[in-house]
């Protein structure tokens, strides 16, 4: 099926084929026919779909290969506006598409454009064909909904698997898994302040650290919060030194006489529960939530007496709790086992091998909670750039579900998969990284509701690129209007070889870089409540309320 009509741009003259016979008919002169491409590519090495001066990019590769193909004359080479140019998805950078279309006015004769296409490309991109359209098509605007897949390994729903930095540090010369999990613990390490915004009061402002503060003059607090160390002295791994085990007196300027004070004499104070939690641990009773809930109250309590002492002056100290992350490290020991995978420098490293498995519980509960994001919501916290009063903010998602577990070398992964009518910067990212968070434990599931509000502003963390790709690009309502006389835009007639294309270089790619570089396990490493203090927006605002709302009777009682 063709166009009925062509604009007066189509006639315009194009590549001359050659005569043969000077005595021939003249030469025939082609025309620019209104197209849409189908194409898939692997992100590795790009910077996104869409061209940027100055960075490689899947747009400008596409551009030239097109011009090099005899698609775009000389006079259009580089200015893709002369020629409609369009795409249907914009993806970011690193991200994948098995799927992806673009539209323009080209020249498709000779037979085999496709060919010549491809013949000009490099083998991670690849262009499946082409469909006549209609003259006034344009991928972008005309496309329904975009469908994305983010292949998560199963292990990054296991809130036990790459725990926090300070267990990993605490479990050195143990001999288990997590003294190998070192490496990608460092490298995963976010410093306190640099992470976006700050820490929230129970009033819901935010928290200034090392800042100026006119209540605070001078303050230059250096503080270094972990679990302890085991071993006594310094301790090397790989580029890293290990600070020595034991707590560094505060050096605090302006202190009371004698160098003692009230306010930092209780840094070493453990909590009454943590040895009945201990004890649970050990007897293997626990299922794994005390233990995060152990970690969480560390880290809580170090923060606490960190905000505490920075008053103070300047603060240089370690907060420990060594007898809590040794029972940890005994735990792990009891319930994983260890296999071996590659690591980023050719070494060896440990692949975990728990007793977590993706079943029926598990899977009913992450879809519980990918089920948050379904709707028209206002996603201004899952962007970047974009304010709650910006109308672009609002997002309309139709489905989110991760119901299968595919298997690719040696990894098992879960499938995520999104449809929506259009995406914002690192939405998708963001919302898978919230929902991992709350499937370790490291937030609340009321957090889902509460970033999804329109006055709240907190900061999510951002799951890694590499597993994301577009799986498909619709056009619902163009089809249906233009069944009569154009081609279903769909990707039915290129499914085998997208499927061998996806399988050979996204597939591979994801499952490459989880082994040679671990890009989720260092991503794991980070996801705590001390490097997103955002975590304890839901605990710490709910006490401002329930503060607030104690003091009203209060205050009824004292006026009667």
């Amino acid at each position: 099926m063709t166009s009925s009509s062509a604009t007066a741009s189509d006639a315009d003259d194009g590549p001359v084929a050659a005569a043969a016979d000077p005595t021939a008919a003249p030469p025939r002169r082609y025309k620019r026919r209104k197209v849409a491409i189908f194409l898939g590519y692997c992100g590795a090495g790009y910077q996104g779909m869409q061209k940027n001066p100055g960075a490689r990019t899947i747009e400008g590769d596409l551009e030239e290969v097109l011009f090099l193909a005899g698609a775009v004359p000389e006079a259009d080479r580089g200015l893709p506006r002369r020629y409609d140019w369009a795409r249907a998805a914009r993806t970011d950078k690193g991200v994948s598409a098995a799927a992806q279309v673009v539209s323009g006015r080209f020249y498709v004769d000779p037979p085999g454009l496709v060919s010549r296409l491809n013949s000009h490309l490099p083998d991670q991109i690849r262009i499946f064909g082409f469909k006549r359209v209609t003259n006034s098509f344009n991928a972008k605007k005309f496309c329904d909904r975009r469908r994305y897949v983010y292949l998560l390994p199963v292990f990054a729903l296991d809130p036990s698997a790459h725990p926090y930095r300070e267990a990993v540090i605490a479990s050195m010369g143990s001999g288990n898994e997590l003294a190998r999990c070192l490496e990608c613990s460092e490298r995963g390490r976010k410093v306190p302040g640099l992470m976006g915004r700050e820490p929230r009061t129970s009033g819901g402002e935010e928290r200034k650290v090392g800042g100026e503060d006119d209540s605070a003059p001078n303050l230059n607090s250096e503080t270094r919060v972990s679990t302890g160390f085991i071993g006594e002295g310094s301790n090397k791994a790989g580029n890293g030194e290990l600070e020595s085990n034991k707590v560094e007196k505060s050096e605090l300027g302006g202190s009371t006489a004698g160098g003692k004070h009230d306010g930092a004499s209780n840094l070493n104070v453990e909590d009454e529960n943590d040895e009945a939690k201990i004890g649970e641990i050990e007897s293997g009773v626990d299922d794994g939530s005390a233990a995060n809930s152990i970690l969480d109250s560390v880290v809580d309590s170090g923060a606490s007496k960190v905000e505490e002492c920075s008053k103070l002056g300047n603060v240089n100290f370690v907060v420990e709790d060594k007898t809590i992350v040794e029972a940890l490290v005994s735990m792990e020991e009891k319930r994983l086992e260890t296999g071996v995978g590659d690591n980023t420098n050719g070494k060896q490293m440990a692949v975990r091998k728990s007793g977590f498995s993706y079943g029926d519980e598990e899977r009913e509960r992450f879809n519980r909670i990918l089920k948050h994001y379904v709707g028209t919501h206002n996603f201004h916290n899952f962007t970047t750039r974009t304010k709650a009063e910006d109308p672009s903010a609002q997002r309309y998602i139709i489905s989110f579900n991760a119901g299968r577990v595919v298997r690719i070398e040696g990894i098992e992964f879960v499938r995520c998969e999104v449809v929506g009518q259009s995406f914002m910067l690192h939405q998708i990212r963001k919302m898978i990284g919230l929902a991992v968070a709350v499937m370790r434990n490291c937030a609340p599931e009321s957090l889902m509701d509460t970033a999804l509000r329109k006055e709240v502003n907190i900061n999510v963390p951002t799951a890694p690129e590499v597993g994301l790709y577009l799986d498909e690009c619709l056009f619902t309502s163009y089809n249906q209007k233009w069944k009569d006389s154009h081609e279903e835009l769909s990707m039915k007639a290129y499914a085998e070889e997208a499927e061998e294309f996806k399988m050979k270089y996204i597939f591979s790619h994801i499952a490459s870089m989880e082994h040679k570089e671990g890009a989720v396990a260092l991503w794991l490493h980070s996801l705590n409540r001390r490097n997103y203090p955002d975590f304890h927006f839901v605990e710490t605002n709910k006490e401002h309320v329930d503060a607030e709302q104690t003091q009203v009777p209060q205050a009824d009682s004292l006026r009667d």
